[in-house]
């Protein structure tokens, strides 16, 4: 049974020096660090591979692509 990860996880991955340019490399990079069979969840949804949490999060306003790579939107983050 795949494990299931918080999306505060992959938020805070934004934090570090590596920087992600496409939806692409960044679940790349989230597959990499937490494996294929993970799954993640929000306050809101569960059960979402990579990519799906990706485009969650970027549809939610959460996180946004800029000129250096996807950023996170602090106003848009729970506070739990």
């Amino acid at each position: 049974m795949p494990s299931e990860i918080h999306g505060h996880e992959v938020i805070a991955m934004l934090a570090e020096p590596a920087r992600f340019h496409t939806r692409e490399s960044l679940a790349d990079a989230i597959t990499r660090r937490f494996g294929r069979t993970t799954r993640f969840h929000t306050c809101s949804a569960s059960g979402m591979t990579a990519m799906q949490l990706v485009e969650f999060l970027a549809g939610r306003g959460k996180i946004a692509r800029s000129a250096g790579g996807f950023v996170v939107d602090p106003g848009r983050l729970c506070r739990h």
